[in-house]
């Protein structure tokens, strides 16, 4: 099916250009998304005739984009997620939670533009692709955590495992100190000990010598 490209497509095409595209890709994303119209003389045409006006539209957009991205480029978002001790959550972090986090933080997102490489089903940092407009492309990154303390501690690089693996070690520490000062009271006691069976057999004997003489 061919179709004219509305504005640019990713893969497909700069705007104003006629493409061949599937017949389901184009009833189901791109006509029905504005982006596109079939390619019948009358729609070329049109087109042609609107030509400047799109492309004037077009470039009021992209700056109003551009200006976003300049402030949302690189940021980064907390999500707040039940999980478990290894870090696989209660469910999964969404398109629409990702825009939702940009949101409440002031920047205008929609969940539209917000793409996923993958399901975010655990906690940690996850890079997310925003598509401000369809030239202006940029990152920002959801900190996702059981907590705004644990969040703080992913952003400083530390992941849970991390935090995890240093409180079990503090408390291995501990409890071999524990185990030190009772080997140490141990070793005092035992010394008490011996000082005490060196003293008397020393008074034992002195016991027998006053018998002895009396």
């Amino acid at each position: 099916m061919q179709v004219i490209l509305l504005e640019r497509v990713a893969k497909l095409g700069q705007m104003g250009e006629v493409v061949d595209v599937k017949s389901g890709y184009a009833r189901n994303y791109l006509l029905p998304q504005g982006k596109a119209l079939t390619a019948s003389e009358a729609n070329i045409k049109g087109f042609e005739d609107q030509k400047a006006q799109l492309e004037a539209r077009n470039l009021e957009t992209r700056k109003e984009a551009e200006k976003l991205a300049g402030q949302l480029d690189g940021q980064q978002f907390i999500v707040i997620r039940q999980a478990s001790d290894s870090g696989a959550l209660y469910g999964s972090v969404s398109t629409r939670d990702a825009a939702d986090a940009a949101t409440e933080e002031g920047f205008s997102v929609d969940r539209k533009q917000v793409a996923l490489s993958r399901p975010i089903k655990e906690l940690g940092l996850h890079d997310v692709v925003v598509t401000l407009h369809p030239e202006v492309i940029v990152t920002m990154q959801l900190n996702v955590a059981r907590s705004p303390e644990e969040a703080e501690l992913q952003a400083s690089g530390k992941s849970i495992q991390d935090a995890a693996a240093e409180e079990e070690a503090a408390a291995d520490f501990e409890i071999a100190e524990l185990f030190d000062d009772i080997g140490g009271a141990a070793s005092d006691d035992e010394d008490l000990a011996e000082a005490v069976e060196d003293v008397l057999p020393e008074q034992d004997d002195s016991d027998e010598d006053d018998s002895t003489q009396s």
